[in-house]
């Protein structure tokens, strides 16, 4: 009688609100990692104690990024996305709080790498991302789901990570595969799934409106085309990244995401950029296909700024848009960009356009470099300023 006295006094680890969704926590962390990692590199190069990871600065941060913080966003999207497919209750508690554990190990792992080991960090870094995938499996397969490309890709992901690993604490050649993998993935996904949302979202808002939207449906062949001639682009890319046909190749999946975006007639979302910074954000896909295919072919553009253009525009751009709207759709509070929001999605845009155009900017280039962080850093500072209250409270008007 007196332990449910406590329970029903205190509640359990599935009743504070923090730990209600995988959304909840897994933004604040990726976040979290999204300031840390670059002020941490940016401290690095600039000649201060040297990180104890077992790869160089430069390898610790693009992977720390990419399978770090995008890691993070991907289960909390998952952990959110996959019960509204599959109507099956959302993983929360302590078992959300041991996959989030597991999470910051793989973290502290690969920073500490040059000590314990790199076997130890690979085994807790792709660990999550494998975890990860055989929840999100198990819960498609047992409401019979067919999203099934999205646990591939997860899965795919910690394969990337393991590579990446590996290559830069030397064990094999490093050529960039691993990250190569890890870029064409999440690629994929932004693909995949922008695909779905973007135009869905777009057409809700018109029609709340009392707008006609006269947007095609998601996901219609032209749509499976783009799909195909993007995947088809990225491995090229993974297996040849110097090679004239994989650059052809990238330029035309590029092309095509853009006649893509344009169907979706974002233009007309300029109202609530809740919306727009969708299509702000997508368009940063075909923006870095082609310009990262201009540049195998001779153009003179450095690669990075092709790189950029997809890690820190398509993948940061995106990722900060989908974590504000899910944390006020799925918290109950109205679906609206606020003054703060908006200045999230200006520092976001600001970080990217710095960094991509860092090499043909008329100023030194390693400020250009040290003022896109410091707008990438203070996006995501924003998020947790005005989100993290967001986060820690209980849904509006009603439970968690």
């Amino acid at each position: 009688m007196a332990s449910d006295v406590h329970v029903a006094r205190f509640g359990t680890l599935s009743d504070v609100p923090l730990l209600s969704g995988g959304f909840r926590l897994f933004f604040l962390l990726g976040a979290l990692w999204a300031i840390v990692v670059p002020g941490l590199f940016i401290t690095a190069l600039a000649g201060k104690p040297v990180l104890p990871a077992g790869i160089d600065p430069i390898a610790w941060h693009r992977h720390e990024m990419l399978f770090g913080y995008l890691g993070a966003v991907v289960g909390g999207f998952l952990l959110t996305a996959i019960p509204n497919w599959t109507g099956r209750p959302p993983l929360k508690g302590a078992a959300l709080l041991a996959l989030a554990s597991l999470w910051l190990a793989g973290r502290l792992a690969v920073i500490l790498s040059g000590a314990i080991g790199i076997a130890g960090a690979v085994l807790l870094d792709a660990g999550f991302l494998l975890v990860m995938a055989a929840i999100a499996g198990a819960e498609l397969y047992a409401a019979r789901n067919r999203n099934v490309p999205v646990v591939v890709l997860t899965a795919v992901l910690a394969i990337a990570s393991t590579l990446d690993l590996i290559e830069g604490a030397g064990a094999i050649p490093p050529s960039g595969l691993g990250y190569r993998i890890g870029v064409g993935a999440i690629l994929t996904m932004v693909m995949l799934i922008g695909g779905r949302l973007i135009p869905t979202f777009t057409r809700n808002w018109l029609v709340n409106r009392g707008v006609e939207p006269r947007l095609p449906p998601a996901m219609q062949r032209f749509d499976l085309a783009v799909l195909v001639a993007g995947g088809l682009a990225m491995l090229a890319w993974i297996g040849a990244p110097s090679a004239r046909p994989t650059g052809i190749a990238l330029v035309a999946a590029g092309l095509l995401n853009l006649a893509r975006l344009l169907r979706w007639r974002g233009w007309r979302t300029g109202a609530e950029p809740l919306v727009m910074i969708l299509h702000l954000a997508y368009l940063w896909v075909p923006v870095g296909l082609v310009l990262l295919g201009a540049s195998i072919l001779g153009a003179a553009i450095p690669a990075s700024a092709g790189l950029h253009a997809l890690t820190a525009g398509a993948f940061g751009g995106m990722t900060l848009a989908v974590m504000t709207r899910a944390s006020l759709g799925h918290t109950g509070r109205p679906l609206h960009a606020g003054p703060a929001t908006c200045a999230i999605y200006v520092m976001i845009m600001t970080a990217v356009l710095l960094r991509v155009a860092a090499p043909v900017l008329p100023i030194d280039y390693m400020r250009s470099i040290h003022a896109a962080a410091a707008a990438w850093i203070a996006a995501f500072g924003l998020f947790i300023l005005f989100y993290a209250p967001v986060l820690f409270r209980p849904r509006a008007h009603g439970r968690v």
